[in-house]
């Protein structure tokens, strides 16, 4: 099992559990899929890509390499599925997103953008953009599984601010997304950290909203 040490960058057990592919033939070890996806988390944290083979994964987790395999197809797949359930930590879920009302949705993305100020949300940013050149497919499997479906329900808020009248009706939702989500991680992965508290980058993003002509209801803002 993985030690601890870097216990303030993984997710509760239950999380853990939760994300893990659905089990195929017998059932499976839950105590060894969070040791799994813990150890393979912790590695990408400490040494990227590169640093995480399947190998050392699977010496972390103190399992065997084919109790992996019969679990993830590749380790792009499970290093994946780890990145997504630490964000599920610091975000919300397709599903929130969806169910969401357009006068609540904005209370709801700017609580959740204080999370990212936390340094451990800059170095996975900074360690999945980094991995973009020396293994490409981790990007494309974290990107069709999980980026994909969530910047999809971000947008689908968006449209129904807009048709709420919070959004201005001449604005196009998918460059409303890219613009935001675009300027969020420019701020978290490329400014100086400094000063990057919660409150600050909730300021931050209020003050792209605004630009952006989008509606804030008092609610929105805590006002």
């Amino acid at each position: 099992m993985a030690t601890s040490r870097t216990s303030e960058i993984t997710s509760p057990a239950a999380a853990l559990t939760e994300a893990a592919p659905a089990p195929q033939g017998r059932p499976r070890s839950r105590a060894v899929d969070d040791a799994i996806l813990r150890a393979a988390m912790e590695l990408f944290f400490e040494h990227g890509v590169q640093g995480a083979s399947i190998e050392k994964i699977a010496k972390r987790a103190g399992v065997a390499k084919t109790s992996i395999y019969r679990r993830w197809s590749s380790r792009e797949v499970l290093l994946a599925q780890a990145i997504e359930v630490f964000r599920s930590t610091i975000g919300p879920s397709v599903e929130v997103m969806d169910r969401t009302p357009p006068d609540m949705f904005l209370a709801l993305l700017i609580d959740a953008c204080g999370a990212i100020a936390r340094p451990q949300v800059r170095k996975l940013l900074t360690r999945l953009i980094g991995s973009i050149a020396d293994c490409p497919s981790l990007m494309a499997v974290y990107r069709e599984n999980y980026l994909l479906p969530r910047r999809n329900a971000f947008v689908r808020a968006l449209v129904r601010m807009r048709e709420a009248g919070l959004v201005p009706a001449a604005s196009d939702p998918e460059l409303l997304a890219d613009m935001l989500i675009g300027a969020l991680v420019q701020r978290v992965v490329i400014t100086p950290s400094t000063g990057d508290t919660p409150e600050a980058l909730r300021g931050y993003l209020i003050r792209l909203l605004r630009q952006a002509g989008v509606e804030l209801p008092d609610k929105a803002t805590g006002a």
